[in-house]
């Protein structure tokens, strides 16, 4: 399974169109936020199941604050990130992730890729498709990849 992951599009959705093309099929999309009123557009980019939960930019949204699922074995945890402060540290969201019993969570917010895996979890932020923040300032997304055996893998990749 592969499974795309990105973050704070904020109506930009070139380097989106970009990856999706380069990454060829894929079986599911993950937006954590800041998707500005466009989850509609991107959502109708891919023919697979899609989740997206709101950011702190995304006013008058209906869409969910969090979400948590299965992939494979694993329980996901997503949130945009920014009721749990993730711009001065991870560490209420781990409490919060772990607390909810999940082996991976996804946020967003800081427009800076992350990866940290630790025992009892996965900590992933895809940092920006469209306005990255990190030295270097790259677009930035994660492919998270399951094999037969269910085991995920996970790499950030830039546009």
């Amino acid at each position: 399974m592969k499974i795309l992951i990105v973050s704070d599009t904020h109506k930009s959705h070139k380097n989106l169109e970009t990856v999706l093309e380069r990454e060829g099929q894929i079986d599911m999309l993950i937006h954590l936020g800041d998707a500005e009123g466009k989850e509609d557009y991107i959502g109708a980019l891919v023919s697979c199941p899609f989740h997206v939960i709101s950011g702190n930019n995304d006013f008058f949204s209906d869409l969910p604050r969090e979400e948590e699922f299965f992939i494979g074995g694993y329980h996901v945890f997503i949130t945009h990130g920014h009721y749990y402060y993730v711009g001065m540290s991870e560490e209420r969201l781990k409490a919060e992730a772990r607390g909810r019993g999940a082996d991976i969570v996804m946020y967003g917010h800081t427009h800076r890729p992350a990866l940290t895996v630790e025992d009892d979890l996965v900590v992933l932020n895809p940092g920006s498709i469209a306005y990255p923040r990190q030295e270097g300032r790259r677009s930035s997304y994660v492919v998270m990849r399951t094999d037969a055996r269910g085991d995920a893998g996970f790499e950030i990749k830039f546009v």
